[in-house]
This record gives structure tokens, C-alpha cells and sequence, in this order.
């Protein structure tokens, strides 16, 4: 006899229901990519789309969902322009971790109210008509602590919905997923406790699979936070089809007039507008890319990595000829208007016309919206600038480490990254000219005593040979405090005092001069604490850089004119040039500040440091003249002045040790102390370290 015999099959129905919702929880699906459980579930809503609709995401989508949900990839970062779908993305990413990963996560957007309009506009609407997700949570319709404005609770995660003006937003969570919408409108500085980005970053530490994905459309060159985060990725991509008569890859781009590809057009008749192909020029329309759209790869910038679909719903990273290579650990990629197949080229071209047409009446906001928003760059405004390529061009054929004629004094310039010291050596002459003489890089952890000593060891014995025969050595250097080894420079500059180093910091707020101002600093290094440490001086970098500026631009040789060695690195060119004075408009009104547009500048942070040690010491005033005639004197050919050593500089601003004046020995025992050899800049390894 059954046990179940005489029972309502109707409750043993109701209790068969109730056991499958139960065990729910503990239920695994069968695994499932990001792109697929969109397809089969996203929805469009009538909300936020202007067109109601299951989804089916375009080419290039498909490759970003496949990114969003690469779980050894922890960091994505999109520079994009409007009407590409990121924000669609975004929700489809965090239906999916939530119904299918069960994974916690927080999405913030720049202030409370954009965070509060994304919910009512976007989310909620989601969560109503993305069928799925009604399975993970039930409070979906209901007024209920577990679906409010900031936060939604499903079943197995938790979403955060946050603002993010206020530093307590970043704080007291721990999240598998994080996103960032709009990252650019966010402040840089986060109520004075840092970028937003790297606040939001951490509240991932620890996770099993760490996935943290911004994106924006870009702002002002320089203050732009998505455009620094695509400086700094380890890969940047975008995505290239096949020209159909040269067969070769290439990005859409906007191009110019003045450029043999890109976007081309009659201004009369924007209509017959086509993208010119960068290899063979093939005139290619608009109607041909979307045929071959769906062919198309996300290829990073050098041309020898690919994000493609190897197998059937599996991405992975590439060689060109299909052999797969680990992740990096930060993709950016870039996007824009032109690859929307919702948005027709002409469209493109007509509001560019537009915003060309404004900006020839002396209004630029136009012009600035159009590049911002479609054709999704920073918009640079009035940005000084000089090209590596400049630069390299005018080098000359002297050897590195050695003095020239005219060359009568050697200061260094030292800046502290995480794994190495990095100090170049500039040589000065009358009138402010200048030569690279050496640039040296000293590999350790600044938190540990080591590499400080091989650093001391160079300041204490390098000399250089000078065209006249007679050695010199480094006379002044000033080594940056800013980071995260403040402490170790503090020790290091306060040992060394007598070898004129000098700790430095960048000056806050406004600059009054290059030399803008000092305190007494204490430090606590290796155990020992000195209340009384060294002179901290703050550093007006950005008119230090503008001193720099103004003399790369003397074209001969004579007072003011920088000389480059042709033996200095691609790599040491590329980080001399890697900045640009921008103009940013702020609430305060108009200012204009450098700015880096490349990961790595340390050869130009170094050179204005040098900058502001001949400010420092007070090289140009009028009574340093008979100074210089002493310098000039000791390199002559004649009778037994190459023995004679650099006269001290008079510093009566520097009160804490007494100074000799103009004219007395720097050192009784003779010329000022150097260091040993350790790796050059125009070295090989020099250029390609980590």
C-alpha cells in the first residue's frame, strides 16, 4: 500500500512546490556566459529604451559582455562615447551576478540623485521585466526593507546602489562586483580622500574573483577620470573590421582634413560620407561596415593581441595567429558614435558641421560636447604640448656622462616609485642652457634600506668628465617625498645635507613661485625618530615645468637652449614629452595646469626638479656673476685651474645650516662626492622595465 494513498494531490502538489522553492538556494545552474543569459533574458524596457524589446546585442557588445564577465580580467575600463549601450551592459551584468553567480555587488554613480534616477529609470524597471530575476527576488513589487533606493537584496547577494560625492560611501562593504558609471563626473578627489575609483577598488580586496568594470564618456584632458584609467590599463582595444579591398584591420576613427583616413565628406553634402581605410584607402560605407561588423575583433593598440571568440561562447586573449596568451590584468577599451548601428555617419557629420560652425563664432561648447559625447575623447581646449618626436629629431651626436665645453655645473633631479629610485642628471651652463648628462635608475623597495644605500653611494663618488679633462661631480639634487616612502626621504636628505639634498613635495593650492615656500618636517625611519629632520620644500611644479617649457622652445644653441644626446632612449623621450598644460574650467574660474598623458613621466618629473634647485639656489641674480666667472675658469686650458672645485652657492634663505658665501671651496678636501654605475637611460633594459 502506498504511503501517499488518500492524499489531496492537490498538497502534494503545493508541497512539491514548495520544496523546489525551497531548495532553490541551493540549487547550480548550468553555467552560462554573460552575452547568452542576456540573450536569453535581458528585456528592454519601455523606461529607458526607445524601443520595447527583448535584447540582442550588437557586434561589438558582444565582446564587452564577454569582458564584464571574464572572471581573470579583474579590471575593465570603457572610454566611450553616448549611444553605445554601456549603461544597458552594466544592468545586464548585474542581473546576471545576481541571478546567475550569486554575487554581491555595488554600482555607483556620480551623486545620490543620478544614483536615485538610475533606480526608478533603470533598475527597477529590470528587475520587473527581466523575468529570471524574480526567482532571486521576491520582494521585487513590495515595499520592503529589502528593495529600497540603495540597496537590493536577492536571494545569496546583496546590491548597492551609492553616490558617490561622499567618502562613507566607499566604505564598510565587502563586494564581489564593482561598477562605476559616468566615472568622469565624479570629483577627483573624493572629500580629500582620493580618486574615487581607487576608493571604490578597494572595497573588492579579498574576493575570490574580483571584477571591477568603469565606464564614461570623457571630459577635460587632464582632470578626465576614465581617460586616465585608459592611460594606465596594462592593454587598451578597439574594435577593427577587414577592409574589403585590402583585407587588413582598422579601427573606425574621425581622422581630419588634414589626415589620409578616417572619416571623410563634401561639408555641401554630408550625405556621401564614407571612413577611409588607413592602408589602401578604400572608400568604405556605412552600409558595407555593418555587413562586416559581425566579422569584426577587438585588437589592442600595437596589433599583436586580440579578444576574440576561439570557440563557441568562449573568449579568450590571442596572438594574431590564434595562439592563446594569458590575461592582462587591466583592459581598457574604446568606443564610439560611429559604431552604433542605431546612429546614421551622416548624423555624425551633420552635428559636427554644427559644432564647427559655432566654434568658428568663438563658442566652443558645441565643439565640445560633439567630441566629448560622440566621438567619445577628452576634449584637450588650449593644451601646450611638445611631441616626442620633436624632441628626438633635435638631439645631438654627444656621449651621455661626459660634460661638454660650455657645461659648468651639475644638478640631479630624483623621484621615488614603488620598486626603484629614479635620479637624471642635468648639466647647467650660463644663461640657463642645459644638456642631458645621465639618468639612472636604482631598482629596490624604498621601504627598505638597501637601495638607499646604493642611491647615497652614487651621490657620495660619481664623477663625470668635463671636455676640458677635469672630473666633476653633482653639486645640488632634490629627491620627491610625495608617495608612499615620505619618510625614507625625509632620512635620506637629512643624512646627506651636506651634499645639498634636498627633500621636495609639489605645492598645494596655488603657486606663487617655483620655490613656493618650506617647512621643518620630522621622520621616524629604521626605527629611529628625529623630530628635527630636514627642510621639506614645496616645489611650484607647474611654473618649475612652464621654465622648462619656455626654453625648449629657443631653437639655437646659446643661453636657454636645451641639448639632448642622441644617445637618450626612445623610452626617455616619450616620458620628457608625456605631459600637456591644459585649460581647465573649474568653480573657481580658469586655470591651466600639466597634466600626464602616458602611465610614465619620470624623466620629465626629474628635470623639473633639477628646475627648481637652480631657483633654489638663486643661480640667475646678478651677484652670482663673478660665481659663474669662477665656474668658467676652472674648465679653461691653462695653467693648473682644473684642480680648483666648484665655489658653494651663498643660500641666505635656507637658515637651518650656515652656507659659504660666493666664491669659497665647496669641500676642503677637494670636488664635491659622486657614485658608482648603475643602469643607463638609454640603456635596453633601461626603457623596457617594468
Amino acid at each position: 500500500m502506498s504511503l501517499l494513498q488518500g492524499v489531496d494531490p492537490l498538497q502534494l502538489t503545493a508541497v512539491a512546490n514548495s520544496l523546489r522553492k525551497g531548495m532553490a538556494a541551493w540549487g547550480a545552474q548550468e553555467p552560462k556566459t554573460l552575452e547568452w543569459w542576456a540573450r536569453d533574458n535581458f528585456y528592454l524596457s519601455a523606461e529607458s529604451s526607445y524601443v520595447e524589446q527583448h535584447w540582442t546585442p550588437w557586434s561589438f557588445q558582444r565582446g564587452l559582455l564577454a569582458l564584464m564577465s571574464h572572471d581573470d580580467v579583474p579590471c575593465v575600463s570603457v572610454k566611450k562615447s553616448a549611444r553605445v549601450g554601456y549603461t544597458k551592459m552594466l544592468l545586464a551584468a548585474i542581473g546576471y551576478n545576481a541571478e546567475h553567480r550569486r554575487r554581491n555587488q555595488c554600482i555607483w554613480r556620480p551623486t545620490d540623485d543620478d544614483a536615485s534616477s538610475f533606480v526608478k529609470a533603470d533598475l527597477d524597471p529590470m528587475l520587473r521585466d527581466v523575468e529570471c530575476m524574480r526567482s532571486v527576488f521576491p520582494a521585487y513589487l513590495a515595499r520592503h526593507k529589502d528593495n529600497t533606493l540603495d540597496q537590493k537584496k536577492f536571494i545569496g547577494s546583496l546590491l548597492r546602489i551609492k553616490g558617490g560625492k561622499a567618502a562613507k560611501n566607499y566604505r564598510d562593504m565587502s563586494i564581489d562586483c564593482g561598477y562605476m558609471d559616468e566615472l568622469s563626473a565624479f570629483d577627483n578627489d573624493v572629500e580629500k580622500e582620493g580618486a574615487p575609483d581607487t576608493l571604490a577598488f578597494k572595497r573588492l580586496e579579498g574576493a575570490t574573483f574580483p571584477k571591477f568594470v568603469c565606464g564614461s564618456t570623457p571630459k577635460q584632458k587632464g582632470e578626465c577620470l576614465i581617460d586616465k584609467r585608459w592611460v594606465s590599463a596594462d592593454e587598451r582595444f578597439t574594435y577593427q573590421v577587414s577592409c574589403p579591398q585590402c583585407h587588413q584591420r582598422h579601427a573606425l576613427t574621425w581622422g581630419g582634413k588634414d589626415e589620409a583616413h578616417g572619416f571623410k565628406f563634401d561639408p555641401e553634402n554630408p550625405a556621401d560620407v564614407f571612413h577611409m581605410c588607413p592602408h589602401c584607402t578604400y572608400p568604405l560605407r556605412q552600409s558595407e561596415f555593418l555587413a562586416l561588423a559581425d566579422q569584426g575583433e577587438w585588437v589592442n593598440e600595437r596589433g599583436d593581441l586580440y579578444w576574440r571568440e576561439v570557440e563557441s561562447d568562449r573568449w579568450a586573449f590571442t596572438t594574431a595567429d590564434g595562439q592563446i596568451v594569458p590575461p592582462p590584468y587591466h583592459v581598457a577599451v574604446h568606443v564610439w558614435t560611429a559604431y552604433s548601428p542605431m546612429v546614421a555617419w551622416t548624423t555624425v557629420v551633420r552635428e559636427f558641421l554644427d559644432a564647427y560652425a559655432k566654434l568658428l563664432e568663438g563658442d566652443n561648447t558645441k565643439m565640445k560636447a560633439w567630441v566629448n559625447t560622440t566621438q567619445g575623447v577628452v576634449w584637450e581646449g588650449e593644451v601646450e604640448r611638445t611631441e616626442a618626436e620633436e624632441l628626438k629629431n633635435r638631439a645631438e651626436p654627444f656621449s651621455l656622462r661626459h660634460i661638454p665645453r660650455d657645461c659648468l655645473l651639475l644638478l640631479a633631479g630624483a623621484d621615488t616609485q614603488d620598486n626603484r629610485i629614479e635620479l637624471g642628471v642635468w648639466g647647467l651652463g650660463r644663461g640657463g642652457q642645459m644638456w642631458t648628462i645621465d639618468h639612472r635608475v636604482f631598482f629596490g623597495n624604498p621601504a627598505q634600506q638597501e637601495v638607499w644605500d646604493e642611491t647615497e653611494e652614487f651621490l657620495r663618488t660619481q664623477e663625470y668628465t668635463h671636455a676640458c679633462g677635469r672630473p666633476q661631480r653633482i653639486f645640488a639634487t632634490a629627491i620627491d617625498s610625495g608617495g608612499h616612502h615620505t619618510d625614507a626621504v625625509y632620512a635620506f636628505a637629512h643624512k646627506l645635507k651636506a651634499l645639498r639634498v634636498h627633500a621636495i613635495k609639489g605645492a598645494s593650492g596655488t603657486e606663487r613661485s617655483i620655490d613656493n615656500g618650506n617647512t621643518r618636517v620630522g621622520y621616524k625611519w629604521n626605527g629611529r625618530s628625529e623630530k628635527h629632520g630636514p627642510i621639506l620644500w614645496h616645489v611650484g611644479t607647474n611654473l618649475a615645468k612652464d621654465r622648462f617649457q619656455a626654453r625648449l622652445e629657443v631653437v639655437a644653441p646659446g643661453p636657454g637652449y636645451v641639448h639632448f644626446s642622441n644617445q637618450c632612449s626612445d623610452e626617455w623621450f616619450k616620458q620628457l614629452a608625456g605631459e600637456a598644460r591644459a585649460t581647465v574650467r573649474g568653480r573657481g574660474g580658469t586655470a591651466t595646469r600639466w597634466t600626464p598623458d602616458r602611465k610614465r613621466v619620470e624623466v620629465k618629473d626629474c628635470v623639473t626638479y633639477a628646475i627648481w634647485l637652480e631657483e633654489r639656489l638663486d643661480l640667475w641674480s646678478p651677484r652670482r656673476a663673478k660665481w659663474w666667472d669662477q665656474l668658467e675658469a676652472q674648465v679653461q686650458p691653462e695653467d693648473d685651474l682644473f684642480t680648483a672645485v666648484p665655489p658653494a652657492v651663498s643660500d641666505s634663505r635656507e637658515t637651518t645650516h650656515p652656507t659659504r658665501s660666493v666664491g669659497e671651496v665647496a669641500d676642503s678636501r677637494g670636488t664635491l662626492p659622486t657614485s658608482r654605475e648603475e643602469e643607463a637611460l638609454g640603456s635596453d633594459r633601461w626603457s623596457s622595465r617594468l
